[in-house]
């Protein structure tokens, strides 16, 4: 069993205005980001399948040159391997399901 609070989780930053506090169990990573308005994260891709879900502020998600404008209460899954990219138009709050394991927010 796991139990933490999520503010008292280490943060990492992975692109400039993007700070994430995680949680890794066996398949998944759970990223919990603060993003600052104005921040971009440019066009990417990786293995892993990815739940995309605001819960505060808005935000542009562009998944395989499609933009979707995210605003609380929407959800996205993003499939392993497509491009993707995003902005924050405001300050944001966002939930990042990810499977497998992302190793590389591991520290």
């Amino acid at each position: 069993m796991f139990l933490k609070e999520l503010k008292d989780l280490p943060q990492k930053e992975t692109f400039p205005g993007y700070t994430g506090r995680f949680i890794h169990t066996q398949n998944m990573t759970f990223a919990y980001w603060h993003v600052k308005a104005g921040s971009i994260a440019p066009e990417h891709s990786h293995m892993h399948e990815q739940v995309a879900q605001i819960t505060e502020g808005k935000f542009i998600l562009t998944v395989d040159g499609h933009p979707i404008e995210l605003e609380p209460g929407k959800v996205v899954v993003i499939p392993a391997n497509v491009k993707h990219s995003g902005i924050a138009v405001t300050d944001c709050q966002l939930l990042d399901v990810f499977s497998p394991v992302r190793e590389d927010y591991r520290f």
